[in-house]
């Protein structure tokens, strides 16, 4: 009798995890449908973490009799253009929902679907600008019609919206007149009708907290509607039995203690850099002469150096660098990198005082004069967009560090 062999689980170290190989996510899947079934829902989670892959796993496994509609807006500036791209979105993914049903009696879908038959679907975005010479000026008016539309189908409907930090920044800088009208409608059409008796559904996520982007210019009143979800870390015990199973299925010897050991130097784990960890495990026992020869914790400490040196990881967490600049302003960023650079050569964090002290220092040397009570709620605002952006979390009482051990020492490395 011929015993089938199962396939190891792959390694995710580019695009997002399949929705088939999504693990460690079950409860929370579970408790965002249920929320869902009765309030539209903010998802939080750092970049590279899985909150992706969390929601293609919605897209691909809806729940309650929910369609399901997903589109990233991280390179969109302008309301118009956000419903542009749904009803991209909805041509692509549910064309006969929208040629039979959404665009009876609407001039200006049927009218780009009256095109398309001569110049083909890809063409669908401009053939729908076409159609109506004042798309920009007329974006309340379509999005309403879209979502009358969606109600009065009846179908429950999830629309999920990826990176709408991104796409407010993008706004506040290209067309800041917009900005604050899209939330204001944007939140009227959530309470109105109620969540309970509206068959459409909002999940509105991002890699950077969207309440601190909106706090800064004294909007956060407009998404306060949203019931905030943050996708949670993984715990050691997660990690750890990550590193067993994938070394094991490939038949890779290693000591009891190196699961522990790549928990212990990943910290809070992103989970990009638990696959690259684990794979440059399993890559390097490949080309050992010794196949023989368990792993042992020396080669967990080996193989995260070289991650942490790795151009590969050097493309990723760069991004964690590079966002400072577009996300806080001053006295804001460089007081920032000033706190990070002295935290990532701290062995075990530093305390809220001493990062205050910090804090008034550089303020001081940059010839910064803000008043106590200016200069106490700036450093507490800092301190919570750090933390509210995956930087740094409070590690005991009054004392923080990193969040990620990697992006810690990375960050050593090349910007302490």
């Amino acid at each position: 009798m011929n015993v089938k062999q199962v396939a190891p689980p792959e390694f995710y170290t580019g695009a997002p995890v399949d929705h088939t190989d999504l693990r460690y996510r079950e409860e929370f899947l579970s408790l965002l449908w249920e929320t869902l079934a009765r309030n539209h829902v903010l998802l939080t989670a750092p970049r590279r973490t899985g909150k992706t892959s969390v929601m293609d796993h919605l897209l691909h496994h809806p729940q309650n009799g929910f369609l399901v509609l997903k589109e990233n807006v991280q390179d969109l500036n302008h309301p118009a253009d956000f419903f542009l791209a749904i009803l991209a979105r909805f041509h692509d993914e549910h064309p006969k929902l929208l040629r039979d049903t959404l665009s009876t009696g609407w001039t200006l879908v049927k009218s780009a679907f009256d095109k398309i038959e001569s110049i083909g679907a890809s063409e669908f975005k401009v053939a729908l600008r076409d159609s109506d010479p004042k798309w920009q000026e007329n974006w309340r008016k379509h999005g309403e019609t879209l979502l009358d539309r969606l109600r009065a189908h009846g179908q429950p409907m999830l629309i999920v919206i990826d990176e709408l930090p991104d796409m407010l920044l993008n706004m506040r800088r290209d067309h800041p007149e917009f900005l604050q009208p899209f939330l204001a409608w944007f939140r009227s059409q959530r309470l109105d009708p109620n969540p309970k008796s509206d068959p459409i559904r909002w999940l509105v996520g991002g890699s950077v907290n969207l309440s601190s982007t909106l706090d800064s210019v004294g909007m956060v009143d407009l998404i306060n509607d949203l019931e905030d979800l943050t996708l949670p870390v993984l715990s050691e015990g997660q990690v750890e039995n990550f590193v067993f199973t994938m070394l094991k299925s490939r038949g890779v010897p290693f000591a009891p203690k190196v699961p522990a050991a790549v928990a212990g130097v990943l910290g809070r784990p992103i989970p990009l850099f638990m696959q690259m960890l684990t794979q440059d495990l399993f890559r390097e026992w490949k080309k050992a002469n010794d196949k023989e020869r368990p792993l042992e914790e020396a080669d967990v400490i080996a193989a995260f150096e070289r991650l942490v040196r790795s151009s590969a990881a050097q493309d990723r967490l760069q991004h964690y660098y590079s966002r400072l600049r577009e996300y806080y302003q001053e006295p804001g960023l460089s007081a920032a990198h000033t706190i990070l650079g002295k935290l990532s050569l701290s062995a075990d964090g530093i305390s809220r005082r001493g990062l205050n002290s910090e804090f008034e220092r550089h303020l001081n040397s940059a010839g910064q004069s803000l008043l106590p009570h200016e200069s106490k709620q700036a450093f507490n605002q800092l301190l919570r967009d750090l933390a509210n952006d995956f930087y740094i979390e409070e590690i005991t009482e009054d004392q923080f560090d990193f969040a990620s051990g990697i992006l810690k020492s990375w960050w050593k490395k090349y910007y302490a």
